[in-house]
């Protein structure tokens, strides 16, 4: 199907429901949806970003957090649909479906988003400031460079916005050496 084809199809506004539906009948994108009604689409996940994700989620999973309150590429409602990388949710509230199909924000204790090239700005300006609105109290970012760094950001009751954390910002295999500190 051409570019075209697919631009006609669309509907004016698009709904979070909609894109729901365009994200399960595509499984090699990606399909996010902004607040303010910007339809991103992006490739599905390369086998070294997914290795990454794996890592941390096997780091996390080592140290206590159940496979109940962890979820990859679990899409959330934050006024528009994302769908980060992976969510840490709390003991007992794992992700449920809000006002939409995608997972409200109540229990969400940490969104991780890896980047990938044409995410940066995304994920670094945009996402920020849309978790950080929806009060999702920790937000990581793993850059992809030679050292594979992450910056811990946590939310900050005096701005609102996010702040790097006490970690800072760590190299992956440090990260995975430590007591993850998440509550």
């Amino acid at each position: 199907m051409g570019a075209e084809a697919v631009g006609a199809g669309m509907p004016r506004q698009i709904s979070l429901e909609d894109v729901a539906a365009m994200a399960a009948a595509d499984e090699n994108h990606r399909y996010e949806l902004s607040p303010e009604g910007v339809l991103s689409v992006t490739p599905a996940a390369d086998p070294g970003h997914a290795m990454l994700v794996s890592r941390i989620f096997a780091w996390l999973l080592s140290n206590g957090y159940g496979p109940d309150q962890m979820a990859v590429d679990c899409g959330i409602d934050v006024g528009g649909a994302r769908v980060p990388d992976l969510t840490v949710w709390a003991k007992g509230s794992p992700p449920r479906c809000g006002s939409s199909s995608y997972a409200g924000t109540a229990g969400l204790l940490l969104v991780v988003e890896v980047l990938s090239r044409g995410s940066e700005v995304v994920d670094r300006i945009i996402k920020k400031a849309e978790y950080a609105g929806a009060r999702i109290p920790r937000y990581w970012i793993v850059e992809r460079d030679n050292a594979t760094m992450v910056r811990q950001y946590v939310l900050s009751a005096d701005t609102g916005g996010y702040q790097l954390g006490p970690a800072g910002t760590r190299s992956l295999d440090h990260l995975l050496t430590v007591v993850p500190d998440i509550s």
